[in-house]
């Protein structure tokens, strides 16, 4: 596993529990405490956690950080999943985009389609969209994530029961031909979950690495996913696993 990797799982961790040891972090990562510590010195280092005694605690900034190196960690493979998405949006539909870095990649493609909208609880997909004065967008309201420009709750929530839309796009922390789809969040469960709900397709982006790690909650069942966008170094077994349960994978 890549140092990036690695250093991505160890943030994400720490973005919910706050802390941890690194025994801890040896078991869950499957790797060395020697490497396990390299690692931590090397996020120290770079501002995105502080070192205690046995371990490491999350910077206020850490999660601005871990956002940075979210969006660098597969950078071609997500910008071929963007345009692979995009490509499935048609003329006229409403469409549901949540926040991500990679579902972010969609959107320089999306100019070219016709009488669209875009429905988004995320402020960077909205800030982004500013820039195409040709589709419509609804920004649904709720309370900020600092880290995550995103807008979740019970207001969100109300909301997304006025919509209707044709397909969602939406990232994932972890995908699995058994689980489903799981999160690492779980404040942000009922609001994910809501946005599923609100669409007819559930179209899932996700890079080879979201094959390899499982958050603590489910955001929905296999039988919910119509399509997976990944790229072509994901898992061949998980891929097949997905195909059989029926959900169409595109490769890109």
């Amino acid at each position: 596993m890549l140092s990036q990797h690695r250093q991505k799982l160890i943030l994400d961790y720490l973005r919910t529990h706050h802390s941890a040891q690194v025994h801890q972090l040896g078991g869950i990562l499957e790797t060395s405490l020697s490497t396990v510590r390299r690692d931590l010195n090397e996020m120290e280092q770079a501002g995105s956690v502080r070192r205690v005694h046995g371990g490491a605690i999350i910077l206020e900034d850490a999660e601005e950080s871990s956002l940075q190196m979210r969006g660098a960690a597969y950078a071609e493979a997500k910008a071929r999943i963007g345009c692979a998405a995009a490509a499935l949006v048609e003329n006229g539909e409403t469409i549901i985009i949540t926040g991500g870095t990679t579902t972010e990649t969609m959107l320089p493609y999306l100019d070219s389609k016709e009488n669209i909208t875009v429905v988004t609880n995320a402020l960077s997909i909205a800030c982004k969209l500013v820039a195409s004065p040709g589709i419509s967008v609804i920004v649904l309201g709720g309370w900020l994530r600092h880290s995550e420009s995103s807008l979740l709750g019970h207001l969100t929530v109300q909301a997304l029961r006025e919509i209707h839309a044709h397909k969602i796009f939406q990232g994932t922390f972890g995908i699995d031909a058994a689980l489903g789809l799981t999160g690492a969040y779980v404040q942000e469960v009922d609001t994910d979950r809501q946005l599923i709900a609100a669409a007819r397709q559930l179209v899932v982006l996700a890079d080879c690495s979201k094959f390899n790690q499982t958050g603590p909650v489910r955001l929905a069942q296999v039988e919910a996913i119509t399509t997976l966008v990944t790229d072509t170094q994901a898992s061949p077994t998980q891929v097949a696993a997905l195909r059989e349960r029926g959900v169409a994978v595109i490769l890109a």
